[in-house]
């Protein structure tokens, strides 16, 4: 790999003393101080498979490590549900009333943890994020010391964390490593806050060193507490009224403490609030791992695997529907099929415990028995509202922490926005194509990194450095240009901060500073500093990689402010923050749902937004296949790469004019009655009267008079999705699976898919019917290849003709039938067939799901379901438009949540 820094060893001067170990900065940078194990941080590079709303209704779990609410005066032990419960000893019962849901501390209060509290120490330490949440009632607003109401200390100087009273006033000292082994300088509440009245106090401490202070779910407190937890001290006990050596007594009742792995956000400690100062034993669902559901999991697929061909709401053969709970419990003609918890009287587990059911097709195998039997067995819970084969057929487990490098685009766009250079034209020549996976090219598991993308990146680093206007960039960030450690540190962390999108950890800046002092070491100036980093940065994972970092234990958590803001704007822009969002984010307003909100309109109503939409139509649509669409050239003598790339024009025009200038739903698309054409596709069309030179290329044409074409399933770019021959196979595939959601198995493997060429009497449709009536075929044909009969009628490049080149008459007549739904839908013309395509709530449940896809840049699977149902009805209710549907995608758990990586298991 060739780098500035292979070449230093060749020229004279300061960077002939570099180490040669800095050939490869992309990788010596991040990982010369990193812990883990060089198969994985080669892993983690080179396969992206690993990474690292609403008011709540009842109390945060996710995070939660400890928590007492005293409900049983027999007990102290923490009820969060989580491993190792710390369970507290009173060292002085005469001075400690213990009351159902409530503590009273006296004079000279102790109470602390049996042992060591290795749990919130580990777990806190893993994420360098806290929550201290206490609901108390203080006995004196003159107490001071500060007086201690919750502690993780082992003196009156020495602790990890200390929540207490000083006065009227409550304070917090956190250790970290840039603060005091006391926690000093403390965070404090104003004069007057701390009262004689029942008050909830909740501290929290994000990973960029932003630290809080609430009471009654109102902020009273913030400031910035840099470091991080590495020095925190394991051997430390938890206590609370007092310090563990006595000599800090708080007095008061605590009816709640409770304390968290993570910041809990504004909306999460408002919601804490409202739930009170009580709090229930937690129940299974909450603890780590949870989000696991046998019948959604497991059972649905093999339903919609064996047996929804056959019993799904449209065919009910035998009058038995198992799509939906309560016709699958009410069973069909022959009675009730599935009776809970009794095996042995189920017919559904007789029929295919025998290999009775499913009809002519595979058995189930071993696992699929089991998982069937047990579910029954244990009372056979459907949790799920409808099974939806798009969404189980093909069910797999889909790893939603997968991160994901960024796109060709992506890359391009990042490094204009990071240092405003446009290397467009070099990454797209250099850079490997980006390749299609489940429809889309930023699918998460198929942006794989080789040793191609590492040359080119390096390559690339070096042609943006060369570029740049040093002084220019670097006085954005420092204004002492000068070779120190303090001001290394400062140009690493801002400069760092915004070209990685985020801010540095500890051991990223002591990387950079290493490499700054080997700079600085071997006589090169400020200006080969900033050249020098900027250039590693560039080749690093954090600014190839969309890396979020969210370590916890293994639930849903919300994301940071940072992370949150380079989701929304890659989501609309498909590129980073800019200035005015990334200082929200650094100033931790964008947690405030209102400025969150008027920063979504600003960057929607930018002219990136209309520019993002138009890369989902096409990748979605697939419209770069016609950049290599080879017709027949005896069948198509007039195909020409200008007529495709009019063809592509054509559809997005119209997307752009739906969506954008009119601000009509998504699904007009679909029904469109105009469309844009130059002169050379309105030939091709057969347009009359709009084929003649010299009008404006391309122009607008209202489809009012042309009676066959309608929307842009009519269009050529659409239409050729059907090859030379005009396959229903195809086409029928095509409207099945990407704009009706719909899923049929894959045909078996001894099966010839060779398409079947039409002759004089013989038309795709016949051949069609003829698949369709043959009982091997017909099961699945007949669910897809009806579809394309309203489009019999265009030919392989989308040319409307009664008969094809045989004379066969063509029709555009048939009968719909849709994914889900009960009975096909006759139609008499591809207008009519346009618009129920477009009327229907399928339609428009498809584009929310490859919109959403889209996204979040990975498959969507079951565990989705919920949320994209709940994306669809948020956008349709405020109109179904584009700018509404991104809205709820943005105000959804997939954006403003994430799944975190949980901390090692310890012995």
């Amino acid at each position: 790999m060739e780098s500035w820094i292979g070449k230093a060893n060749a020229t004279p001067g300061w960077r002939s003393s570099l180490p040669r170990s800095w050939r490869f900065p992309l990788f010596r940078c991040f990982f010369a101080r990193c812990k883990l194990p060089p198969w994985l941080l080669l892993t983690l590079f080179f396969f992206p498979g690993f990474s690292d709303a609403e008011e709540p209704a009842s109390r945060v779990r996710a995070g939660l490590q400890v928590l007492f609410d005293f409900s049983n005066r027999d007990s102290l032990i923490d009820s969060s549900g989580m491993r190792r419960p710390v369970e507290m000893l009173v060292e002085t019962p005469d001075t400690v009333r213990r009351e159902p849901g409530f503590l009273n501390f006296n004079d000279r209060s102790v109470v602390r943890s049996k042992t060591r509290a290795v749990k919130i120490h580990q777990s806190c330490c893993w994420t360098n994020e806290l929550t201290v949440e206490v609901w108390i009632e203080p006995a004196d607003d003159q107490q001071k010391g500060p007086a201690r109401i919750l502690s993780f200390s082992r003196n009156g100087s020495q602790r990890n964390f200390t929540l207490g009273q000083d006065g009227n006033c409550y304070d917090f000292r956190l250790r970290t490593t840039r603060t005091s082994g006391n926690g000093i300088p403390s965070l404090s509440t104003r004069p007057g806050t701390a009262t004689k009245r029942l008050t909830h106090v909740v501290y929290t401490r994000s990973r960029n060193g932003r630290a809080k202070i609430f009471l009654d779910g109102q902020l009273a407190a913030e400031a910035v507490v840099p470091g991080d937890f590495s020095n925190w001290d394991i051997n430390f006990r938890l206590s609370a009224g007092n310090e563990l050596s006595g000599d800090r007594p708080w007095k008061g009742k605590m009816y709640l403490a409770a304390i968290y792995n993570r910041a809990l956000t504004s909306r999460e400690v408002v919601g804490n609030f409202r739930a009170g100062n009580q709090a229930t034993t937690p129940e299974l669902s909450t603890v780590a791992g949870s989000d696991q559901d046998r019948f959604r999991d497991s059972v649905a697929p093999i339903l919609a695997r064996h047996c929804l061909e056959c019993h799904d709401e449209a065919s009910q053969k035998g009058g038995l529907d198992l799509s939906r709970r309560v016709a699958a419990f009410r069973g069909g003609e022959s009675g009730q099929v599935i009776k809970p918890g009794q095996v042995g009287s189920s017919t559904l587990w007789k029929s295919v415990q025998s290999k009775e059911m499913p009809l002519d097709r595979s058995p189930l195998g071993d696992s699929e028995l089991q998982a069937l039997r047990k579910w029954i067995e244990e009372g056979a819970a459907w949790t799920v509202e409808k099974i939806d084969p798009a969404v189980f057929l093909r069910s797999r487990q889909v790893d939603d922490r997968l991160i994901r490098r960024l796109t060709r685009d992506e890359y391009i766009s990042s490094v204009n926005s990071a240092v405003g250079i446009d290397i467009s034209q070099q990454a797209r020549k250099w850079l490997p194509k980006d390749l299609r996976a489940d429809g889309f090219d930023n699918t998460a598991y198929n942006l794989n990194v080789d040793l191609k993308h590492v040359e080119v990146y390096s390559r690339l680093a070096e042609v943006i450095v060369q570029q740049v206007d040093v002084e220019k960039l670097s006085s954005r960030f420092v204004s002492k240009q000068d070779l120190g450690d303090s001001s290394q540190d400062e140009l690493i962390s801002k400069m760092g901060a915004w070209v990685l999108r985020g801010p540095l950890d500890a051991e990223e800046r002591f990387a950079y500073l290493d490499l700054g002092r080997t700079v600085r070491d071997s006589g090169g100036d400020f200006k080969e500093l900033v050249k020098v980093l900027l250039e590693v940065m560039l080749q690093s994972p954090r600014f190839l990689y969309h890396v979020e970092r969210q370590k916890g234990d293994g639930n849903w958590w919300p994301v940071d402010v940072h992370t949150l803001a380079n989701r929304v704007s890659f989501v609309i822009w498909g590129s980073p923050p800019d200035q005015e969002l990334f200082e929200l984010a650094v100033s931790g307003q964008l947690e405030d749902p209102i400025v969150l909100a008027r920063q979504v309109d600003r960057l929607l109503r930018d002219v990136r937004a209309e520019s993002r939409s138009l890369q989902f139509v096409s990748q979605w649509l697939n419209l770069d296949r016609l950049d290599n669409l080879k017709p027949d050239p005896k069948k198509y003598p007039d195909w020409n790469p200008r007529l495709a790339a009019d063809m592509k024009a054509e559809t997005l025009a119209v997307w752009r004019e739906v969506v954008w200038s009119r601000g009509r739903p998504v699904t007009d698309i679909f029904d469109a009655d105009f469309t844009w054409v130059t002169p050379e596709l309105a030939r091709h069309y057969g347009m009359k009267g709009f084929s003649r030179e010299g009008l404006p290329s391309p122009f607008r044409v209202r489809l009012e008079g042309a009676v066959e074409r309608r929307g842009i399933l009519t269009h050529g770019s659409v239409l050729t999705v059907g090859g030379d021959e005009a396959s229903m196979v195809s086409r029928g595939l095509f409207l099945l699976n990407d704009v009706l959601r719909g899923v049929v198995k894959d045909p078996p493997p001894c099966v010839d898919t060779t398409p079947v060429a039409t002759r004089a009497g013989l038309t795709q449709r016949a051949i069609a019917m003829a698949r369709i009536a043959d009982r091997n075929c017909g099961g699945c044909h007949a669910r897809f290849e009806p579809l394309a009969f309203g489009l019999e009628r265009f030919d392989g490049l989308g040319r409307f003709r009664p008969t094809d080149h045989h004379g066969n008459e063509l029709r555009q007549d048939g009968k719909l039938r849709f994914p889900v739904g009960k009975g096909p839908t006759p139609f008499k013309s591809s207008i009519e067939f346009a618009r129920l395509i477009a009327g229907n709530e399928r339609t428009a449940e498809t584009l929310a799901w490859k919109l959403t896809q889209f996204c979040i840049g990975r498959p969507l699977g079951p565990a989705d379901n919920d949320r994209i149902s709940g994306i669809y009805r948020e956008a349709k209710g405020a109109g179904g438009t584009y700018p509404q549907l991104i809205r709820a995608i943005l105000a959804s758990d997939l954006i403003r949540k994430s799944r975190t990586v949980p901390y090692p298991k310890q012995p």
